[in-house]
């Protein structure tokens, strides 16, 4: 294959060879506590595969004795009897990993999971910002190793190329163009693809990237696919496929590194403040407004702590921003855990929108939508999103459809399908708040469609003194997918003056028949009570 271009991305390549056994070592209770490590017998995680018990991860004793991933553990268990086996936890490794890469955030917002060990950090214009590639690389290496990690890393033009430089050493750093050479010596498996290719090659006689790319490419193709000549490509430089990050990069991001970590909130508002001046100011030159803004405070020992509000109405004065997050640190039920302190706190603006100026008048009324949406952010970055709602009017007459709760922060300027019903001076027909879902009650009626003569409810006997009724409602045929059976409402007065609304499921002799015993009664239900 022929040499690529220079490739304008640079991605670099993680690799957690030991991440379940580092997990295993970070949570004992001998971690970091200066105990002799090679006191202990060596530990290996294994997992079924293929019906027999295999090692999936060793730590660094019972690598130095012999042992790989890979092997039987009968097999391992002969070369140390003294071994001690932890089973597989695929999820606890996921979350882990997941950690990891929240934490690499601080290099780049660009980050992709790579299988169950590794991740591709997107670094395409990050590395002047710590340096060069060199201390980038050096920065995150020796960080993830002081949180107690194996790790392994490389920098190259292609994802491919990266994530096999890392299976063939650490702190490799491939200049653009020279992925051919880099890549040539690393065995077949490096490629990440599937395990009946690698098989395939090394029954050819292939044990290197190097000895593969000698062949022609229609050679390879007619024996192991185009997929496969893809991955060449690309591990060569030839050819690229981006990256899938985790999440979508923010439109607009600042942060502040501290030489030394703090831990307090009298530090952090302040912090969040001036970077909330300076995300406003880009956003402003834009013509740019925060719909949602995320604080992201990284701590020194890997773990990261996010806070998100979001906004009705576009955000562009600081102001703004300083009381939403104060309201949000202070509602926080579980308050954030500085450990060591914060090495790094960011401020994104997830979600940004176009903004109009309005010019402001001297009439105190003209601006009530304004407030109302500042009212309603600081509530719901007090109390929830989903807690403050606003109810929109619908176009129907099922009385529990009538009404649609939508957070209102996410509430459309128009009212809804239909305006609400005009108010009366008369008492209402019908409660303002019901029941939900309806609650069956137990009755006495006079006549099959009369309303009772009394009910118990919550196993509390009411006996009816006023009766009004009955409001006839039929189901929507046309919207639901079964028809349903009609309601009779009655509005109840009982005799100590308490004034309820409740229905008759279903008409007696047509949609609910008697039985042979004269047992078949339409069922009611408590739909609402009047205030």
């Amino acid at each position: 294959m022929r040499a690529a271009s220079v490739n304008r991305r640079r991605i670099l390549g993680l690799w957690l060879p030991r991440l379940s056994t580092d997990r295993l070592e970070r949570a004992s209770p001998q971690a970091g506590t200066g105990s002799p490590a090679d006191a202990a017998p060596p530990r290996v995680v294994a997992a079924k595969r293929d019906n027999a018990l295999v090692v999936v991860a060793c730590d660094a004793r019972a690598s130095r004795g012999g042992v790989l991933p890979g092997m039987p553990l009968a097999t391992v268990r002969a070369m140390h009897p003294a071994l001690d086996v932890i089973d597989h936890d695929p999820h606890a490794d996921a979350v882990l990993l997941n950690a990891i890469a929240d934490w690499c955030d601080r290099f780049t917002p660009l980050v992709a999971l790579d299988g169950a060990d590794g991740l591709l950090l997107d670094i395409t214009g990050c590395a002047h910002l710590f340096g060069d590639e060199v201390r980038l690389l050096n920065t995150l290496t020796a960080a993830l190793t002081r949180q107690g990690f194996v790790v392994s890393a490389a920098i190259a033009g292609t994802a491919v190329a990266a994530r096999a430089l890392t299976r063939g050493g650490s702190g490799l750093i491939v200049a653009p163009g020279d992925e051919p050479r880099a890549v040539a010596p690393l065995p077949v498996a490096a490629l990440g693809v599937d395990d009946a290719i690698v098989r395939g090659l090394r029954r050819a006689g292939f044990k290197t990237v190097g000895e593969v790319l000698a062949r022609r490419p229609t050679e390879l193709a007619a024996r192991f696919g185009e997929g496969f000549v893809a991955v060449l490509r690309q591990a060569t430089g030839e050819d690229d496929a981006p990256i899938s990050p985790r999440r979508p990069a923010p439109d607009y991001v600042v942060d502040k590194n501290f030489p030394e970590p703090v831990a307090t909130t009298e530090v952090i508002l302040p912090t969040l403040l001036a970077l909330a001046r300076l995300l406003i100011a880009a956003m402003e030159r834009s013509g740019k407004g925060a719909r949602q803004l995320t604080a992201s405070l990284f701590r020194s020992d890997g773990a990261v702590r996010s806070i998100s509000v979001e906004t009705g109405q576009p955000v562009t004065r600081v102001e703004v921003v300083q009381r939403l997050f104060a309201e949000k640190l202070d509602a926080l039920n579980d308050p954030l855990d500085p450990g060591f302190g914060f090495d790094l706190i960011r401020l994104a603006a997830s979600v940004s929108v176009a903004v109009t100026e309005a010019q402001r008048g001297f009439d105190t009324t003209a601006h009530q939508a304004e407030d109302v949406a500042l009212l309603a952010d600081t509530l719901a970055a007090r109390l929830g999103a989903k807690r403050v709602v606003r109810y929109l009017p619908q176009d129907t007459h099922i009385p529990e459809r009538a009404a649609l709760a939508v957070p209102v922060q996410h509430c459309p300027p128009e009212p809804g399908d239909a305006p609400w019903p005009a108010r009366a001076d008369e008492p209402p027909l019908r409660p303002l708040r019901l029941l939900q879902p309806p609650e069956p009650i137990e009755v006495l009626a006079g006549v099959p469609d009369g309303p009772p003569a009394q009910f118990t409810w919550r196993r509390v006997l009411h006996r009816v003194a006023r009766a009004e009724g009955p409001e006839r409602i039929a189901t929507e045929w046309w919207r639901a997918a079964e028809p349903g059976l009609t309601r009779d409402y009655f509005r109840i007065e009982d005799d100590a003056g308490v004034r309820f609304w409740l229905y008759r499921d279903g008409l007696y002799g047509s949609e609910v028949m008697p039985e042979v015993g004269g047992t078949g009664q339409p069922r009611w239900y408590m739909h609402g009570l009047f205030a």
